[in-house]
């Protein structure tokens, strides 16, 4: 029967993305490691920030930046303001005087901006931040120490998620995401590379980098380049980078549509890296991680489809239509629930951050299917106007 056979595929296809792969990497950590050379050194360092209005987080950054347990004389911090039409630059150029360079460019986007940035940047390595990232004291050398090994090519730091008090807001469901890639990228760095780096705190050798198209995901193209050149790309889970998450919304939900039809475009244009005759496992990982995590939705809505067809074809099936129907409430409900006071009782703030997943990992999938469609249709997200959370 078709419902059947698409019910066993989905299936296939969901426990592969979200069970067996992890499981795969785990194994592979464990029964073919591939430990990497560390070494503390100072090497010059180039820290590039690109910013457009970002005066509410970027004066913190940079006090952040300039305090790093790290000789001042072997780090330069760079900041590419895109056009900014707030205090950016004024808060930029009170810093000059302690070594941070401004580059106040027209309005044109990140990427040309970030290309600017690292043709003006002098240091040997290049790190990569976010405007509204915060380095623990040491994660600059902890993010530098694997480069004391020739092979290593890049570095990807641990960007982590800070709480607002100890409420539910509304980002549990993305901290917790994060928690299950902190995990595999700890296990695909133990036997390999990983499969990208974050941009709120990674670094390559200056050599490796390319420079970026527009309308991909710069923090994939410039690390999984890395890779493509014949190097690894090691995880330092002790390079930490705090931001704050970023509540559930609409404008969560847009966000999460632009960067994950950026980075399915940067796939594309990457497509070579998912030869495994050529690149191994980490092709297996990219296609993995980078597509059929992102293509999720398509088992999942099969799945759905499939079983009240099946309704009469068994208990088995009627259950996984009732499991699917709790599920999905679940998530609605935790959409639709407000902002819990601080006076809430404790119950009724558990029980919105345990809802906060279902409804994390739906709106996730349902951005994930919106940004496929706009791949497939040749629509390109090159510029957008940056939402922060104040």
């Amino acid at each position: 029967m078709i419902a059947e056979l698409a019910f066993w595929g989905a299936i296939a296809m969901a426990a592969w993305t979200y069970v067996l792969f992890p499981a795969c990497l785990w194994l592979r950590a464990r029964l073919r490691p591939r430990p990497y050379r560390v070494g503390d050194a100072t090497p010059s360092v180039s820290l590039v920030i690109c910013a457009y209005n970002e005066e509410a987080s970027l004066r913190a950054r940079l006090e952040n930046a300039l305090a790093l347990d790290y000789p001042s004389d072997r780090l330069e911090v760079v900041v590419a303001s895109d056009g900014s039409t707030d205090d950016t630059n004024a808060i930029v150029r009170a810093f000059a005087s302690r070594g941070v360079r401004l580059l106040a460019l027209p309005r044109q986007g990140k990427i040309p901006a970030l290309n600017a940035a690292v043709a003006s940047a002098r240091g040997e390595v290049l790190v990569f931040s976010d405007a509204n990232s915060i380095y623990e004291s040491g994660a600059l050398r902890a993010l530098l120490r694997p480069f004391a090994d020739p092979g290593v090519g890049g570095v990807a730091g641990d960007q982590r998620y800070l709480r607002a008090g100890q409420l539910p807001d509304g980002g549990e469901g993305e901290r917790a995401y994060w928690d299950l890639d902190r995990l595999l990228k700890r296990w695909q760095s133990a036997a390999g590379s990983v499969t990208s780096s974050t941009g709120a705190i990674h670094a390559i050798r200056r050599e490796l980098f390319r420079s970026v198209p527009s309308g991909v995901t710069d923090d994939f193209w410039i690390s999984s380049n890395v890779v493509a050149q014949g190097r690894r790309l090691v995880f330092a889970n002790d390079a930490a980078a705090w931001e704050p998450a970023t509540p559930a919304s609409g404008s969560e939900f847009h966000r999460k549509v632009r960067v994950i039809t950026r980075g399915l475009r940067a796939v594309w244009l990457m497509r070579e890296l998912l030869n495994p005759l050529r690149h191994g496992f980490y092709s297996v990982q990219l296609f993995s991680h980078k597509v059929l995590r992102r293509l999720a939705i398509v088992p999942m809505a099969a799945i759905l489809l499939a079983t009240p067809w099946l309704w009469d074809a068994g208990a088995l099936y009627r259950g996984a239509a009732l499991v699917q129907l709790v599920f999905y409430l679940a998530a609605a409900l935790g959409a639709l629930l407000p902002p819990l006071e601080a006076s809430a009782p404790g119950w009724a703030r558990r029980l919105v951050k345990l809802l906060a997943l279902p409804t994390f990992f739906c709106m996730a999938n349902a951005a994930a299917g919106l940004a496929a469609l706009n791949v497939a249709r040749g629509h390109r997200i090159d510029s957008w106007e940056p939402q922060r959370s104040t």
